[in-house]
């Protein structure tokens, strides 16, 4: 954060860190892969790419490269634009919307689902994407043109989901000013321990190990990476010249809600993400250095 901020340090990235997952937790819950096979994606994959690109329209694999970033083209381009041939994006934004209200009902009860403290995170969020900018933030954009739905649970879902694609949009900008590449990202990013494991990210990027060991190279020219894999110091230096770029262009929304607002929303967002993955929202395979 820069010094004219009006906000403690780290306080955005501190509420992104727990308002991120809550939005994150319908990818990972088999109540997504039933809902999307009923509008005839039945290919976990397919179905990603389509749910979170469908408020683009019916978009073809370029423009989701472009925006998702470290994922293969090559991937993108075995599902897209063939999934549009079997569904449309109103469908699936339909059925990713039952999949997270049926989702987050089990992860939480219906108790926390329609306690007053949910409905003051929907409130508190939905001010703080009041904030937020839609120029060069394609994901951002898209989604904040749906409509906010009515029950309080989904509201601050949707709330998430903008805070989540607006901070990602402007990541890829710090991405880019560090020329990295979508896979180096990946690469670099493994390489502080944070994120997924190997296994979740070969599993579901769609890299190649020969592809992954030749950004892995990539990286050592740049002497970002040793020859373990690990990070160099100038790796780790670069990883955090990342995330404070990144909190610039995200500063905008928890600058709008303003401190108590921000403080009042990682209270509240922590408290729900923190049952949402003792209910097992993420799996432990997926996450993790290994």
């Amino acid at each position: 954060m820069t010094s004219s901020s009006t906000l403690p340090a780290l306080a955005g990235r501190h509420c992104h860190n727990v308002v991120n997952p809550f939005h994150s937790t319908h990818y990972f819950a088999p109540e997504f892969a039933a809902e999307l096979a009923t509008v005839g994606l039945e290919n976990r994959s397919a179905g990603y790419f389509a749910a979170r690109s469908a408020a683009m329209g019916a978009v073809g694999p370029g423009t989701i490269t472009a925006t998702f970033y470290n994922f293969n083209h090559e991937l993108i381009a075995r599902h897209v634009p063939h999934i549009w041939s079997v569904t449309t994006p109103e469908a699936v934004l339909e059925a990713r919307l039952r999949a997270a209200d049926a989702a987050l009902r089990r992860l939480l009860g219906d108790e926390a689902v329609a306690s007053p403290e949910m409905a003051e995170a929907a409130e508190l969020a939905l001010r703080a994407t009041e904030g937020c900018t839609r120029h060069a933030r394609p994901l951002f954009a898209a989604h904040a043109d749906l409509p906010v739905p009515d029950v309080p649970h989904l509201a601050y879902w949707h709330a998430t989901t903008l805070l989540r694609e607006h901070r990602g949009d402007g990541h890829l900008l710090a991405l880019l000013d560090a020329e990295l590449d979508g896979l180096e990202a990946l690469v670099s990013h493994h390489a502080t321990g944070r994120g997924m494991s190997y296994h979740g990210v070969m599993t579901t990027r769609g890299w190649s190990e020969e592809q992954w060991a030749a950004a892995q190279d990539r990286l050592r020219g740049r002497g970002l990476l040793d020859a373990e894999g690990e990070l160099t110091e100038t790796g780790i230096q670069l990883r955090k010249d990342l995330e404070t770029a990144t909190d610039r262009l995200d500063r905008a929304p928890y600058e709008h809600l303003g401190a108590e607002g921000v403080a009042r929303l990682t209270e509240l967002a922590a408290g729900f993400t923190t049952a949402a993955m003792d209910a097992g929202a993420f799996p432990a395979a997926l996450f993790g250095k290994g």
